[in-house]
């Protein structure tokens, strides 16, 4: 269906306060994965397929949090993020998606789920519809590696009997929230998750998630339970997350942008979500951020395309959130050049990041903070404490694209 670029990358899960966090900061488990961008040439633009997933999600009712009546398939995102799993004992190694916008983990997309020792068959049914893509079958309870120091016994695990859109992968390695995992397994009102099970094991000290990237796709890593402070160049600053819906159903929190001086999205809720890879806004602030920056859109990608002499004179992009200001810089707010191919783009082209949501602001999620935002500051997904961090980087202002 496309072909994929594969790049390293890597997350931190991690959980902690400002400076009085009370997580360990070292040494904590660490789960590396990779990073694939994936080309278009035989499927809908970059901005089109965040938008459809954005569109889904708000769309999203409290009795079906996956909108299954939409179009979007999760193997649609331009970017993913897949690791080895091990399931069992011996364990079988299943390559799996890395997911913050669903939480059940499953595998037999390729290759099947293989019994051992260690399986317990629940005599539940699982299924999951993620748009266009889904999975169906049976649950079993097994040991899952993540690494040498991150093993959960009696994971509930989808051995998948049928499966649709989840091209060279196995199946999904879920960590969004709990209750995302509501009416999927017959029998139970929702499953815990490997963050839960690490968690309620003693395994990590907090239930949370830290996001950590590089612009450009390289390295990066996946810590569970604790902070590396290596990684960040300031105390993580936290908000409660909204309580306004649909946001309210994902990793969504409240917050305003400013273009330079200008505010171009007034406070107002949204989600952050690794799944996205642009950022998106509502249309009323993007048309505003369309006309301050003089770009004009491009047909092949769907993106803004601006001139040298524009890109010199980008001011910088505000997301204010709690009272702290994350500024994206010039080069933070372009797509990298080196990866204009990957996404049908001209390589001497310049292209922004920032992409409209497709309605206007006031549907309870106006904007998705994405991977392009992601990968300039670190995040910390707080479940214990219903809440979301983030820090600055080395990478916040560098002039990597």
């Amino acid at each position: 269906m496309f072909s994929s670029n594969p790049l390293l990358s890597i997350v931190l899960i991690a959980l902690s306060t400002v400076d009085a966090s009370p997580l360990r900061r070292e040494a904590a488990p660490t789960l590396s994965f990779t990073t694939r961008i994936h080309a278009r040439a035989d499927k809908i633009n970059i901005a089109a397929a965040d938008r459809a997933r954005a569109q889904a999600m708000q769309h999203a009712s409290t009795t079906n949090k996956r909108a299954g009546s939409s179009s979007f398939s999760i193997t649609d995102a331009n970017v993913d993020y897949t690791t080895q799993v091990g399931v069992g004992s011996p364990a079988t190694q299943y390559t799996l998606i890395i997911d913050t916008g669903s939480s059940n983990t499953w595998v037999g997309a390729r290759s099947s789920y293989k019994v051992t020792s260690t399986s317990v068959n629940t005599g539940h049914t699982v299924a999951v519809q993620y748009g266009s893509g889904s999975f169906s079958g049976e649950e079993y309870l097994d040991t899952v590696t993540l690494s040498s120091g991150l093993v959960i016994t009696q994971q509930s695990i989808g051995s998948a009997s049928e499966s649709e859109g989840f091209d060279g992968v196995d199946g999904i390695l879920g960590v969004g929230p709990t209750d995302l995992t509501e009416n999927t397994v017959s029998g139970v009102d929702t499953v815990p998750t490997v963050t839960d099970n690490l968690y309620s094991k003693g395994t990590i000290s907090t239930e949370a998630l830290g996001v950590y990237f590089v612009p450009g796709g390289s390295a990066g890593e996946l810590t569970f339970g604790g902070l590396d402070s290596s990684k960040t160049t300031s105390s993580v600053n936290y908000v409660p997350l909204t309580t306004t819906s649909p946001a309210s159903t994902y990793w969504g929190i409240d917050q305003s942008i400013t273009y330079g001086s200008s505010t171009i999205l007034s406070t107002t809720a949204g989600i952050v979500d690794t799944g996205t890879t642009l950022i998106l806004i509502a249309s009323d602030a993007f048309s505003k951020y369309q006309s301050a920056t003089g770009g004009t859109l491009d047909s092949a990608t769907g993106l803004l395309m601006i001139t040298s002499e524009q890109y010199a004179n980008l001011k910088t992009l505000n997301f204010n959130i709690g009272g702290t200001s994350y500024g994206l810089t010039a080069n933070g707010q372009i797509w990298p050049r080196s990866l204009n191919s990957d996404i049908g783009g001209s390589s001497n082209s310049i292209y922004l990041v920032v992409s409209n949501i497709g309605s206007d602001s006031g549907e309870g999620l106006d904007f998705i903070n994405g991977y392009s935002f992601l990968q300039r500051f670190y995040s910390v997904f707080d479940t214990s404490n219903s809440k979301v961090g983030f820090a600055t980087t080395s990478s916040t202002s560098a002039d990597s694209n």
